[in-house]
């Protein structure tokens, strides 16, 4: 849709020198997410991977598991680009379609479920579940308990290594330096998807999104590697796609420890260089047993 990124006239000053140029900024809009046509949550994204970004959300709430659980996802209020499907409806900005409400529709016989998960979720969707009654929520609704998931392996060197290649895969960071990423990589270390916003859940979202549409849910092979820290809702969002690794170039929260402690995730935060902090599951984590112990 061509809003990634958007020009604006900056001032700029280096070293005393002053001067008047363009600069290119990631966009920022709204996305209102609806459910069978009612309104269901706001969260303020990068334009792209709309659809992506709202069965990922859905998944993390316990509506989505499979692909066969969606019917259509569509942009209310008008045509869509590409050929993707259309809804009719009232539309906003002047009769134009600002192309920034998704109507999600369910299969007719998927079960839609408590989606508060404990909250109220028409609020922005970076908001996070928060206490106990979150962990329960998250233990009991996720759809491939990762403890029963065949062991996955991976040592700290294909860790250490990851970082750079996300960082290398980041085409819109590289000219805004105002984005997000998450990626996903096999436990071979092939990177399989990558995905930018302004919000680390969202991009997190755009992935499993996009891997419900493509029938590959649950993730159960898969590391998933965040450019910035592991929130609680990163961490839920994880196991919510089965999804056994979860690294973290900065610090995870308490509650995603518990969290990861509670479910059988493994969590790796401050993955700089050749270090990193295993926080919890660290049985996947393929070290030599006397570099253990120490």
């Amino acid at each position: 849709m061509g809003r990634v990124t958007e020009r604006r006239k900056v001032l700029r000053i280096r070293d005393g020198a002053v001067s008047s140029r363009p600069d290119t900024l990631v966009a920022e809009e709204p996305l209102e997410i609806r459910l069978n046509g009612k309104p269901l949550a706001i969260t303020m994204r990068t334009p792209g991977d709309d659809f992506a970004l709202a069965a990922g959300f859905l998944v993390s709430e316990g509506v989505l598991a499979g692909q066969a659980d969606l019917r259509n996802i569509v942009y209310c209020a008008g045509a869509t680009a590409g050929g993707t499907s259309r809804s009719s409806g009232a539309e906003s900005g002047g009769g134009s379609n600002t192309y920034n409400v998704v109507d999600v529709r369910t299969a007719p016989d998927v079960v839609i479920p408590d989606i508060t998960l404990e909250r109220n979720v028409y609020t922005t969707s970076s908001c996070g579940l928060c206490g106990k009654a979150s962990l329960d929520a998250v233990r009991t609704t996720a759809r491939w308990p990762i403890a029963d998931t065949p062991p996955v392996r991976v040592t700290p060197e294909l860790l250490a290594s990851l970082p750079d290649r996300l960082r290398a895969a980041q085409r819109v960071f590289d000219r805004t330096g105002g984005l997000h990423a998450a990626a996903l990589f096999s436990e071979e270390g092939e990177l399989l998807d990558v995905r930018e916003d302004v919000g680390r859940h969202n991009a997190v979202d755009k992935l499993v999104g996009r891997a419900l549409q493509n029938g590959e849910l649950p993730l159960s092979r898969a590391i998933l590697l965040v450019s910035g820290r592991a929130s609680f809702e990163l961490a839920q969002k994880a196991v919510m796609a089965g999804i056994p690794v979860l690294a973290a170039v900065s610090a995870p929260s308490s509650l995603a420890v518990d969290l990861a402690a509670e479910t059988g995730l493994t969590l790796v935060g401050f993955l700089r260089g050749s270090s990193m902090n295993v926080y919890a599951g660290e049985d996947r984590i393929a070290v030599r047993a006397a570099a253990a112990q120490g």
